[in-house]
C-alpha cells in the first residue's frame, strides 16, 4: 500500500466519521432512519436494477467492435436515469422556487447528448482503425 493510499483511507475515514455524527446529532429527530431506508433503496436499486441491467446490456454488445464505448455511455445514461427518475416520477404540480427546470426536457438532453459523444467516440475509433489497417 503507498503513502497516497493510505492517506487517502485515513481521510475517507475522517470524512466518513464527520458524517456520521453530524447525522447523529445535528439533524432533526427521525432523520436517521429515513436516510437509513434511503440507503436500503439506493443498495436495492442498484442491486437489483442498475447491476444486471449493465449486465445485460454488456452481453447484449458483445458483439460490437467498441464495446467498452457503448457500455460507459450505457452507464452514464443509467445513471443519469437513476438520478432524475424520483423527480420525474414525482405526482402532482412542482413547487416552482424548488424545482425551477423541466426535469424530463433535461433529462432527455443529456441522455442525448450521451448517446452523440458515445456515437462520436465509437465512429472515431473505427475510423482510426480503418486507417490503421490501410497503411502498408
Amino acid at each position: 500500500m503507498t503513502a497516497v493510499r493510505a492517506a487517502l483511507g485515513v481521510v475517507g475515514g475522517a470524512l466518513l466519521a464527520v458524517g456520521g455524527w453530524l447525522l447523529l446529532f445535528a439533524t432533526r429527530e427521525g432523520t436517521p432512519p429515513r436516510v437509513a431506508v434511503w440507503l436500503a433503496g439506493a443498495v436495492l436499486a442498484h442491486d437489483l436494477l442498475l447491476a444486471p441491467l449493465v449486465l445485460l446490456a454488456g452481453w447484449a454488445l458483445g458483439r460490437l467492435p467498441a464495446r467498452p464505448v457503448w457500455r460507459g455511455g450505457l452507464v452514464v445514461a443509467g445513471c443519469l436515469t437513476l438520478v432524475a427518475l424520483p423527480v420525474m416520477l414525482r405526482p402532482g404540480p412542482y413547487h416552482t422556487s424548488l424545482l425551477p427546470l423541466d426535469y424530463e426536457r433535461s433529462w432527455l438532453l443529456a441522455v442525448s447528448a450521451t448517446a452523440l459523444v458515445t456515437a462520436s467516440i465509437a465512429a472515431a475509433g473505427a475510423a482510426a482503425r480503418r486507417l490503421r489497417k490501410k497503411r502498408p
